[in-house]
């Protein structure tokens, strides 16, 4: 069977640098602020253009898809990257 490898097997396939704690808590804040206005930005475009009939034409479709991907990607990715700044390293294990 195949021995699983892992980085450390590798010499310097991943160089770290030590960042300081508040850099780590600095872009934390910085993304949760970003995830904050995406999702809600986001929203308030779909939930325009529900509501608003004028705004339901074939081109607008193509921003509809675009906001509701870049609000996928807010609710899911941003809460995981505040959570690893605040811890300063990567909690969600290996399947994560």
């Amino acid at each position: 069977a195949p021995q699983k490898m892992t980085v450390q097997d590798v010499p310097r396939a991943f160089p770290t640098v030590d960042v300081p704690d508040h850099a780590h808590y600095t872009i934390g804040v910085v993304i949760l602020i970003v995830g904050i206005t995406g999702t809600l930005g986001n929203f308030l475009v779909f939930y325009a253009f529900c509501r608003t009939r004028s705004l339901q034409t074939p081109a607008n479709i193509l921003i509809i898809n675009l906001a509701i991907s870049d609000f996928l990607m807010s609710i899911t990715q941003s809460p995981v990257f505040f959570t690893s700044s605040l811890y300063k390293h990567w909690i969600f294990g290996e399947k994560g």
